[in-house]
C-alpha cells in the first residue's frame, strides 16, 4: 500500500470528530494534523527561503541581456539559453533529464520566412482593393515548402468559423468551402454563460484553433480580423509575432493551408463593402446558431515566396529523483518556456532603432523563478517521494512547440504525470495578497491551491482576464491535452498599498506598450517581491503534489477528462 500522507485532506479529517469520537480517532486524525504541518516547516520551510528575488533577478538579467539576441528558435542565443540552464542545473546537483540520460531533449523546427508582398489584392466585378502589407494585412505560409499559393479564391464569411458539437454550433452548416478563403472573427461567442462559457475564451477561440477549423474544411486560405478586445492584444503585436521566419513543427498529414492571415477591422470593412455586406451586421448574425456562410462575390490571388529552412531547439530537462520506492516513478512536471521572438522588426512606438525582443517578463522570468525553485528542491536533504522534472521548453512563442514535442514524446508515461506547474510571465509590479491560478475550478488542483494558500494568507482567484483565453495559450495546454492537471500560476491583481484597479491597469499597459516587442526588457522599476511569492507559492504546490500519494484529476466533465482517465489506464495506475 502507498504511505499514507494527504497533507491536503487534514483539515478535513481534523473536522469529522464529534463528541463520540474515540481516542484512536483523535490520535490519527492528530498525526496526519501534525504531518501536513510537518510539510510546510523545517527544511522545506528553510528551502522555499531561499528563492529571493536576488537569485530570480540573476536569472532574468542573464537571460534577457542582449548577448541573447532575444533567445530565438535555433538561433545562437538559444544555444546559449540552453548552455545556461544546464549550467546552472548541473551545478544544483540534479540529474539529466532527458530519455537518453542527457539534458537536452532536442527537436527539429522548420522556419519559414515568407516574402510578403506589399499590396494583397481583392476584386469584385470590375473592383479592385489592395490591402497594405503591415498596417492593414499581415500574411504567413501555411505550408513549408518554396511557394504557397492562391488562385482567384473566393471569400466566404464563416463567423466564428467553430464546430462545436457539444453546444449545438456549427458555422459551417455543411456548405461546400473547398478552395474558398475563409474570413472569420476571433475569439468564441462569449455573451451566454450557458454557451461557450460566456466571456471565458475555450480554445474554440484561439487563432490556431481558428486556422486548422479552416484547413479542415478545405480551405485554401483563411483572414482573420482582428480587433484588439477580441485578440487580447494590439495590432502591433501581429506585427512582430507573424512577421519574419515562422518556426512549426515538421509537417506530417494534417490538412494545411496555403496561406494564413490577419487583416485589421477597418480592412475588412473594406472586403465586406465589396461583397455589398456590412461588416457591423454580418457581426450581428454570427451570433447566431442559425448563422450560414455568406458568399462575398470577392475573388483573391496572392503567392508567397518561402525561405524554408531546417533548424533544431531543445527542452532542458533537469530531474530530481523521488525518494519513495512506490512513488519516484511518477513525477511532478515544473515548465518555464526559455524562448522568445529574437530578432526583428523595431519597435515602432518606443525606440526605432532596437531589434532585440529580449523577453524579460516573457519569459526569462518564468524561467528565473522555476530555476529558483529548482534550487529550492535541491536543498532538501530528501527529495519527496515523487520525482520532480524541471523542464524548460523552447519555440512556445510559436504555437507551444517545444511543450507540445514533450508532450508526444515524455520523459515519463503521461499517466505518471501526476502534474504541471507552469510560470509564465511574472508579477514584476510588487507584492499582492492575491494569485491568479489559470484553470481553476478544473481539476483536483484547487484543493492544492486552496492549501498552499491558506498557509500564506492569500486568496486564490481564477483568471482574471478570462476573456484572453489563457489557458490555452502557454505551455501547461500541450501537457492538458495528454491528460496531465495544471498549475499555470500567475501574478495576483490586488497589490498591497496601491488602489483598487491599478494591478490591472499596469498589466493593461505593459500589454500595449511591451508585449512581443523589443521593449519588454529588465529596468530598475521592477519590483520582486510578489514574484518572490509567486514563486515560493509554486514550490509549496509541486511540494503538496510530490508528496500525497493520491493523483490529481480533472473534474467530471471537463474537457480534458477523458485524455487522463486514458492515460492513468495506459500506465496501469489504479
Amino acid at each position: 500500500m502507498r504511505k499514507l500522507f494527504i497533507p491536503i485532506l487534514a483539515a478535513g479529517l481534523m473536522a469529522c470528530g464529534g463528541d463520540d469520537t474515540s481516542q484512536t480517532d483523535n490520535t490519527a486524525a492528530g498525526e496526519v494534523a501534525e504531518s501536513a504541518a510537518d510539510l510546510f516547516s523545517g527544511a522545506n520551510a528553510d528551502a522555499a527561503d531561499l528563492i529571493t528575488g536576488a537569485t530570480i533577478r540573476d536569472t532574468i538579467a542573464e537571460l534577457a541581456s542582449d548577448r541573447y539576441q532575444g533567445r530565438g528558435p535555433g538561433s545562437e542565443g538559444d544555444q546559449m539559453a540552453r548552455d545556461y540552464l544546464v549550467e546552472q542545473m548541473s551545478a544544483m546537483g540534479l540529474q539529466p533529464g532527458a530519455a537518453d540520460g542527457s539534458w537536452e531533449q532536442p527537436f527539429d523546427l522548420v522556419s519559414v520566412h515568407a516574402d510578403q508582398p506589399p499590396a494583397w489584392e481583392f476584386v469584385s466585378g470590375g473592383e479592385r482593393l489592395a490591402l497594405r502589407q503591415s498596417t492593414e494585412y499581415i500574411v504567413g505560409s501555411g505550408v513549408q515548402m518554396d511557394q504557397s499559393t492562391v488562385v482567384e479564391s473566393e471569400l466566404v464569411f464563416v463567423g466564428f468559423g467553430i464546430e462545436a458539437p457539444e453546444y449545438q454550433w456549427d458555422d459551417f452548416k455543411g456548405v461546400d468551402l473547398s478552395g474558398k478563403t475563409l474570413v472569420m472573427l476571433n475569439n468564441d461567442p462569449d455573451w451566454d454563460a450557458d454557451l461557450f462559457e460566456g466571456d471565458r475564451r475555450l480554445y474554440y477561440g484561439r487563432w490556431t484553433y481558428k486556422y486548422e477549423s479552416a484547413a479542415r474544411q478545405g480551405a485554401v486560405a483563411a483572414i482573420i480580423i482582428h480587433t484588439t478586445p477580441s485578440a487580447g492584444y494590439p495590432w502591433q503585436v501581429v506585427q512582430t509575432s507573424w512577421t519574419g521566419p515562422q518556426f512549426e513543427l515538421p509537417a506530417k498529414d494534417e490538412p494545411r493551408l496555403q496561406v494564413a492571415a490577419w487583416v485589421t477591422e477597418e480592412a475588412a470593412g473594406k472586403l465586406m463593402r465589396m461583397g455589398d455586406q456590412d461588416l457591423a451586421q454580418l457581426v450581428e448574425s454570427a451570433r447566431s446558431p442559425e448563422f450560414e456562410p455568406v458568399a462575398l462575390g470577392v475573388t483573391t490571388s496572392i503567392t508567397l515566396r518561402n525561405e524554408i529552412a531546417g533548424v533544431q531547439s531543445a527542452n532542458v530537462l533537469g530531474l530530481l529523483p523521488g525518494s519513495d520506492p512506490e512513488l519516484a516513478d511518477e513525477v511532478v512536471v515544473y515548465t518555464a518556456h526559455h524562448d522568445h521572438l529574437g530578432v526583428g522588426l523595431p519597435n515602432f512606438a518606443v525606440d526605432a532603432e532596437d531589434r532585440i525582443y529580449n523577453g524579460a517578463r516573457d519569459n526569462a522570468s518564468g524561467t528565473g523563478m522555476v530555476l529558483n525553485i529548482a534550487r529550492a528542491f535541491a536543498t532538501l536533504p530528501e527529495a519527496p517521494p515523487r520525482s520532480i522534472l524541471f523542464a524548460f521548453v523552447g519555440a512556445e512563442e510559436q504555437g507551444l512547440l517545444g511543450a507540445k514535442f514533450f508532450a508526444r514524446y515524455p520523459t515519463f508515461p503521461a499517466g505518471k504525470i501526476a502534474g504541471n506547474v507552469n510560470f509564465d510571465s511574472a508579477n514584476i509590479w510588487g507584492e499582492t495578497t492575491d494569485i491568479t491560478y489559470i484553470g481553476k475550478g478544473k481539476s483536483s488542483l484547487d484543493q492544492v491551491a486552496d492549501r498552499v494558500a491558506a498557509r500564506e494568507g492569500r486568496v486564490v482567484k481564477g483568471d482574471q482576464f478570462p476573456d484572453k483565453g489563457l489557458f490555452y495559450r502557454s505551455d501547461q495546454f500541450a501537457l492538458a491535452k495528454i491528460g496531465v492537471p495544471a498549475l499555470y500560476l500567475s501574478g495576483g491583481t490586488e497589490f498591497v498599498g496601491r488602489p483598487e484597479g491599478w494591478g490591472a491597469e499596469q498589466i493593461g499597459a505593459y500589454t500595449t506598450r511591451n508585449y512581443h516587442q523589443p521593449s519588454d526588457e529588465l529596468t530598475d522599476d521592477w519590483n520582486f517581491d510578489g514574484m518572490v511569492r509567486d514563486a515560493r507559492f509554486g514550490f509549496w504546490c509541486g511540494l503538496v503534489i510530490a508528496s500525497d500519494p493520491e493523483m490529481p484529476s480533472w473534474n467530471p466533465g471537463d474537457e480534458f477528462e477523458a485524455a487522463r482517465q486514458a492515460a492513468l489506464l495506459a500506465a496501469g495506475q489504479p
